[in-house]
């Protein structure tokens, strides 16, 4: 099990063997908060049989230790840890999971919701879907980059 806090792959993660990797022989976590996304079946109102993630290889790590980097400045943290994948991807499949220790719940919260706004804005990922329709590129929406201005953080700037 790697310890990176940073992991871009195409296969599957173990969500308890990360979690426990993330809080191994560290006696001050009090709590681990952890945010799996998924696949879903269905966006802005057709049916999705597949969703393709791509990224830039080097640029998109950084960019993600980036985002550690601030949420350790922001918020009492001891770890994080960031998994995405990418490739070929069905309804139902993992796609992210982020995952953070504090020694109190409300710190590992906040920073674990600080990290997936940030993420779903300020990732460089690209994300096609296949519909009936067709294959189609897919935005980061409206309410994601409200999500992330909540932080003080303008979209457009990072």
């Amino acid at each position: 099990m790697s310890t990176a806090r940073v992991r871009i792959q195409t296969g599957d993660f173990d969500l308890g063997a990360e979690v426990a990797a993330l809080r191994a022989a560290d006696a001050r976590v009090g709590a681990v908060c952890a945010f799996v996304g998924t696949v879903r079946d269905r966006n802005d109102g057709l049916s999705v049989s597949t969703m393709e993630l791509e990224h830039y290889p080097g640029m998109t790590e950084k960019a993600i230790e980036a985002m550690i980097d601030e949420a350790h400045r922001r918020f009492d943290i001891f770890g994080a840890r960031v998994i995405h994948r990418v490739g070929l991807l069905q309804p139902m499949d993992q796609i992210v999971l982020v995952a953070v220790t504090s020694a109190h719940r409300g710190e590992s919260f906040q920073a674990c919701e600080f990290l997936m706004d940030y993420l779903k804005t300020q990732a460089p990922f690209w994300k096609k879907e296949q519909t009936p329709d067709g294959a189609r590129w897919v935005d980061a929406r409206v309410s994601d980059d409200a999500a992330l201005a909540r932080w003080g953080i303008d979209s457009r700037n990072g």
